[in-house]
């Protein structure tokens, strides 16, 4: 009886601490992988009792899935349009929404064995015969592109040519691996894929790369996803993401 006492009380007293403890889903754009992947034991040394949980994709395919019921409580997109269609549609508390960092749209090939692209017009030589680009409806990194290529008149040109991806990682991956002469990704992705890419050009668009974050309106931990926001925001966080490359907002 006294050790089913003593048992008893322990789960008493356990209680407390695991009703407490609060895991919360993170969907964001798939280049902020490493980073935030960095933050999160940062994060959660700063605030005992909360985890995070990572969803890394497309911020077209994340928005999908936060509107299809996903559990999710902070959102993190690669472009402004996305979060702008999650405030729309209402999916977001729109009071919560941030800026937090920029990037640029980068021009590469593979380091070995490339064709020796210079530029974009190159782009438009027999040698080249494949280049990978975001999918433009999901894709952010598509849309930046599908800017740079419209205002010199040579996405209609070279669309026979590309080969769709799914994230600007998988843009990243069909490049390093070979499997395509050139691709349009992030100065952050070029980085992480170290000497297995060259970085050719870095093609300016009228849209600024600009990255937002906002707390998802269904979550039911609002306040530990506000927390979250606020620590990516703060000086340890922004040292972070800086360290992989990525600009303040």
């Amino acid at each position: 009886m006294r050790i089913v006492a003593i048992a008893s009380l322990l789960s008493a007293l356990a209680w407390p601490a695991a009703s407490w403890a609060q895991q919360i889903t993170v969907s964001a754009a798939a280049s902020l992988s490493d980073a935030f992947k960095e933050l999160a034991p940062r994060f959660e040394a700063a605030k005992p009792g909360t985890t995070v949980r990572f969803n890394f994709a497309a911020s077209g395919v994340l928005l999908q899935q936060i509107r299809q019921g996903a559990p999710v409580d902070v959102f993190a997109s690669a472009d402004q349009e996305t979060m702008d269609r999650a405030d729309a549609q209402k999916r977001i508390d729109a009071a919560s929404r941030r800026n937090f960092v920029t990037n640029s749209l980068v021009l590469i090939e593979p380091a070995q064995g490339g064709t020796g692209i210079t530029g974009l017009a190159d782009l438009n030589r027999p040698a080249v015969r494949k280049i990978a680009v975001g999918k433009t409806a999901t894709v952010p990194v598509g849309r930046y592109t599908k800017e740079v290529l419209d205002a010199i008149s040579l996405w209609k040109v070279l669309e026979p040519k590309f080969v769709q991806a799914d994230s600007a990682r998988q843009v990243l991956d069909y490049v390093s691996r070979g499997e395509v002469e050139a691709g349009f990704v992030y100065r952050t992705d070029a980085t992480v894929a170290g000497n297995k890419v060259k970085v050719v050009a870095s093609p300016q668009g009228a849209t600024p790369v600009s990255y937002p974050i906002a707390v998802v309106a269904d979550s039911p931990h609002k306040a530990a996803a506000a927390d979250f926001i606020a620590f990516v925001r703060s000086e340890p966080g922004q040292q972070v993401l800086a360290r992989h490359g990525f600009g303040k907002p």
